[in-house]
């Protein structure tokens, strides 16, 4: 029987007051990984208590003023996410912050539960956000490393975005990372946000599992959907020829040294090998003149 309804939140399914998505390690039934997906008006302000978890503030159209435990970090935004990357604040554990924004946006809010707290609140300049341009071909994608190991510290958070060009298949090979394998495989839970490009747009996202820990997921995704990653293979992700995809990653686990170590499913890991002799998708990078 599949899961797809289970672990596929449709756009507006997980509303929940100032939240037009709000997925917590509770409502997820795993440990750590959370996201909030927060629309302000114009003049309009959120206040945010961080609680057991680290989170980012990160724009994904708009701009906005974040103040927290003394600071106050200006966030220029974006105009959308296909747009350009973008600057971005990080909460502490165990902080008080507002959110307020003149123009009004939307603004993503990735979290991790940790019993750590030892780093403080910091801005993150758009300029220094490492864009990757992975695979060839039609498995070309484009991924902005905000807050990864060697990109952003944070204690369990990790957050990332992958932008696919119209008809081109990302998470490809499948991979997974559900078990904690020193030096081959992280433990850690994740969650994939969806926008997609153009009217009517919509792209597709697979996962499924073992024999031993089942799952299996095929869900058609539009913009504002979600869907849960609690364990097994993922991808790929699907973006629909003449629709453009993004999706913002969240992930956390039990780990303490915040490692991001993937596994291919091996009976498609060979397909990387064809990228050597293929091009990257000259329509990659996405913004590249408002990047510059």
């Amino acid at each position: 029987m599949s899961d797809t309804s289970k672990y596929h939140l449709p756009n507006g399914t997980s509303a929940d007051g100032p939240y037009d998505l709000l997925v917590t390690p509770e409502s997820a039934g795993w440990g750590y990984s959370g996201l909030r997906i927060l629309t302000l008006e114009p003049g309009q302000a959120h206040p945010l208590s961080t609680g057991e978890s680290e989170f980012l503030v990160l724009p994904l159209t708009g701009g906005c003023t974040v103040t927290v435990d003394g600071e106050i970090f200006e966030l220029d935004g974006r105009t959308g996410v296909f747009a350009s990357v973008t600057d971005f604040a990080y909460l502490p554990r165990a902080s008080k912050a507002l959110i307020s924004s003149a123009c009004g946006g939307t603004y993503a809010l990735p979290s991790a539960r940790t019993e750590r707290g030892g780093l403080r609140a910091r801005y993150g300049r758009k300029e220094d956000v490492p864009v990757e341009l992975r695979g060839a071909g039609a498995c070309s994608r484009q991924v902005n490393n905000y807050c990864l190991p060697g990109t952003f510290d944070a204690e369990q958070l990790l957050v990332c975005e992958v932008l696919t060009p119209g008809g081109n298949w990302s998470s490809y090979p499948p991979h997974k990372h559900d078990e904690a394998r020193p030096g081959v495989e992280s433990e850690l839970e994740e969650i994939y946000y969806f926008q997609v490009g153009g009217e009517n747009g919509f792209g597709y996202q697979r996962v499924y599992g073992t024999k031993e820990r089942p799952i299996d997921v095929l869900a058609e995704v539009r913009s504002g959907d979600t869907v849960l990653i609690p364990h097994g293979w993922h991808g790929p992700s699907i973006a629909a020829p003449g629709y453009d995809l993004y999706y913002l990653n969240v992930m956390a686990g039990p780990g303490q040294d915040r490692a991001w170590l993937i596994c291919d499913d091996p009976a498609h890991g060979w397909v990387r090998a064809t990228w050597e002799s293929q091009d990257i998708d000259d329509r990659l990078p996405f913004g590249a003149e408002e990047n510059e």
